[in-house]
């Protein structure tokens, strides 16, 4: 009985860690470091609470670990491989800034 139930809740564990989320279609809003718009975008976000990847129509961001020593007073962010800063500004909204491209993209996801 006990082996029964404890296959049972690992078999319930396991599919629920391979659940085969795909993300979400967002909104992303393009601008200036300064605040010129300069345009929009479509992307899928897959987030995972502490970490987020972006895939864009011509690249692929993964945040990595985001690190806030303050979750309430402070942004999570991370620095991707590419060199971008993620931020994970709420349920529903991230960015991505690259300073030497002069660009920053802001995800609004329903």
């Amino acid at each position: 009985m006990m082996r029964t139930l404890l296959a049972s809740a690992l078999l319930l564990l396991l599919n629920g860690c391979s659940s085969g989320y795909q993300g979400r279609e967002c909104s992303g809003d393009i601008q200036t470091l300064s605040g010129q718009p300069r345009g929009s975008v479509q992307a899928m976000i897959i987030d995972r609470f502490n970490s987020f990847s972006v895939a864009l129509p011509d690249r692929q961001l993964d945040s990595g670990p985001l690190l806030s020593s303050d979750r309430q007073r402070y942004i999570p962010s991370a620095t991707t491989a590419d060199g971008w800063l993620a931020q994970r500004i709420s349920d529903h909204r991230f960015a991505v800034i690259n300073a030497p491209t002069d660009q920053a993209i802001t995800f609004t996801c329903p």
